[in-house]
């Protein structure tokens, strides 16, 4: 039997194992270089009588290419959430000093002037929204006619069912709506302005005044 001769890794192995930089100077990251210092020393070392295959060699080679993959698909999620969520703040900051539509059951009365809204699930044949005053007391009734579904803007001039100014100041409402006899859902709408934008780990956040933060989801229209 002939004398064993000390493995030498081929040199052709070597650089398709270990590239060289590209033109950009891009270095293999810690993990592949940690890999295949691994793997150069695993051939190295191997027993002269019981070498590597070939198809061991493929299958670490495959998995340090879907390590690799992985790892830069991430970074690139990584890279599109953080440009997303730069683009999402930044439309959400040119909404402050807005005034928005949002669900809410309050009103604010000033100088004989107040917006607020409902939201119908299904088209109306009639609806009657009642505004109360601190009390709860009702201090008018509107009718609204026929609905489409969805959202609608309405006004109130501050006159009581009496036929008198009301007060300024803030006064709650309620909505019911019908349809062929039978009861509609209507969602109360306040109108808030946006005072701040805030982030963090449920998403960015409209500080709406006298209506909390609310979501992008929360806002039904902006005035």
């Amino acid at each position: 039997m002939g004398t064993l001769q000390e493995n030498v890794v081929s040199p052709t192995l070597l650089n398709a194992m270990n590239p060289a930089k590209s033109a950009a100077g891009t270095a293999p990251s810690e993990a592949e270089d940690r890999f295949m210092k691994l793997l150069v020393a695993q051939m190295k070392n191997q027993d002269p009588l019981n070498p590597l295959d070939n198809a061991e060699i493929t299958s670490q080679l495959a998995q340090l290419s879907t390590v690799t993959g992985i790892d830069r698909l991430n970074k690139t999620l990584e890279a599109m959430m953080g440009s997303t969520q730069s683009s999402q703040a930044l439309q959400a900051a040119s909404m402050i000093g807005r005034s928005v539509l949002a669900p809410g059951s309050t009103l604010a009365l000033s100088s004989g002037q107040a917006r607020f809204g409902v939201e119908f699930s299904a088209p109306t044949e009639s609806a009657t929204v009642t505004i109360r005053d601190a009390s709860g007391r009702p201090v008018r009734e509107l009718s609204l006619g026929p609905s489409a579904a969805g959202t609608l803007l309405l006004s109130w001039d501050g006159t009581t069912d009496a036929g008198v100014p009301a007060a300024n100041g803030a006064y709650a409402f309620d909505v019911t709506a019908k349809a062929g006899g039978q009861n509609v859902s209507a969602t109360a709408l306040s109108v808030g302005q946006v005072t701040s934008v805030s982030g963090g780990a449920q998403g960015l956040k409209l500080n709406v005044q006298g209506l909390g933060a609310l979501s992008a989801a929360d806002i039904r229209e902006i005035l």
